[in-house]
């Protein structure tokens, strides 16, 4: 299958994908107006915030961390385990991020936090994680269910640095994510499968079709290249992994030259000279030994508006990817098997 119009999509995306692609520009307003409502005490976390979750649920906060960039007056530091990291404690706030509330991870980090005397708040849409902390007082972010967990990346990402705010990690980015609603909106007409044929994402799952995409990031497009990675590992059902420069170009560099991979390399316009020096020259090596490479650069004015113009085209990308190859994006079959086989 080669078309990406409406029909083909449709066709293969039953649960409608699409729609929370789609829904990013709203999901940003609304996850405003939950933290909001779940009336979070300000904190004065010296420590700053850890955010405890897996998966699509712990993206938002390394998306957060990107956004916030060199304004960050604390740290934030996403855990992705059964207990937050061993120096947590008193005056460091825990967010607990679990989209169903049930992920074995997070449930036990959120009792571990809770032991060393931190201060907590969750995120979920119910389950376990939800009622023990209503049970326990702690505030909880709800958000909406009916979605894949990764799909609700915008709720996690706002909820992590809403919380940030109020631990002090930075001040309210409100205006920006406003800012990246309206972006997003455009961005969606635009790149949308009634959209031009040849439009950004559609072109690059083409590109990436039958590839083995090696998504590099740096400084604000770090925490992207995971997310990029992820969804085609998930939403396409292809292999795909993500590395950081400059640190790929001190190992990772050597072992280029198979035509079956692809370099992907996410650019911004605030990137240090020299990172964009190196995205030039390490592209220039990698297609020199025989690999394709592909470019793609951020969109918007404010760190928000950047982030998350390139979280919306590689969803849309890794979707597009996923009809191309014959598949339904939504289904992780494989994980729901091991949950099960893990009891």
């Amino acid at each position: 299958m080669s078309g990406l119009d409406r029909e083909a999509v449709v066709a293969l995306d039953p649960s409608a994908m699409l729609d929370d692609i789609f829904g990013q520009p709203h999901q940003l307003e609304d996850a405003l107006w939950r933290v909001e409502s779940a009336a979070i005490p300000g904190i004065d976390a010296a420590g700053g915030l850890v955010v405890c979750g897996m998966g699509g649920s712990a993206i938002g906060a390394d998306l957060a961390r990107g956004v916030i960039g060199d304004r960050a007056r604390r740290p934030l530091v996403t855990s992705r385990d059964y207990a937050p990291p061993p120096w947590v404690g008193e005056e460091t706030l825990v967010l607990c991020s679990s989209y169903s509330g049930n992920t074995e991870e997070t449930l036990a980090a959120y009792g571990a936090a809770g032991d060393r005397g931190a201060p907590r708040v969750v995120m979920t849409t119910g389950g376990e994680l939800a009622e023990a902390a209503r049970s326990d007082g702690v505030p909880v972010i709800g958000i909406p269910s009916g979605m894949q967990p990764r799909a609700a990346v915008a709720y996690m990402t706002v909820g992590a640095l809403e919380v940030a705010a109020l631990a002090g990690v930075t001040d309210s980015l409100r205006s920006e994510i406003e800012a990246a609603s309206a972006l997003l909106r455009g961005l969606a007409d635009e790149w949308g499968p009634d959209g031009d044929a040849e439009a950004e994402p559609k072109a690059l799952a083409r590109r990436l079709q039958g590839q083995v995409p090696v998504i590099y990031g740096a400084e604000l497009t770090s925490a992207v290249s995971v997310r990029w990675r992820s969804q085609v590992n998930e939403n396409a059902e292809t292999p795909a992994f993500d590395g950081v420069l400059p640190e790929m170009d001190h190992n990772e560099i050597c072992g280029w030259g198979q035509p079956t991979f692809t370099a992907v390399f996410l650019e911004d316009e605030e990137q240090h000279p020299r990172v964009r020096e190196r995205i030039e020259l390490t592209a220039d090596l990698v297609g020199a030994a025989g690999s394709p490479v592909e470019r793609v650069r951020s969109r918007g004015r404010t760190r928000a508006e950047r982030v998350l113009s390139l979280v919306m085209l590689g969803d849309l990308m890794s979707l597009y990817l996923a009809v191309l190859n014959g598949v339904d994006p939504t289904p992780v079959a494989r994980i729901e098997d091991l949950k099960q086989r893990l009891g």
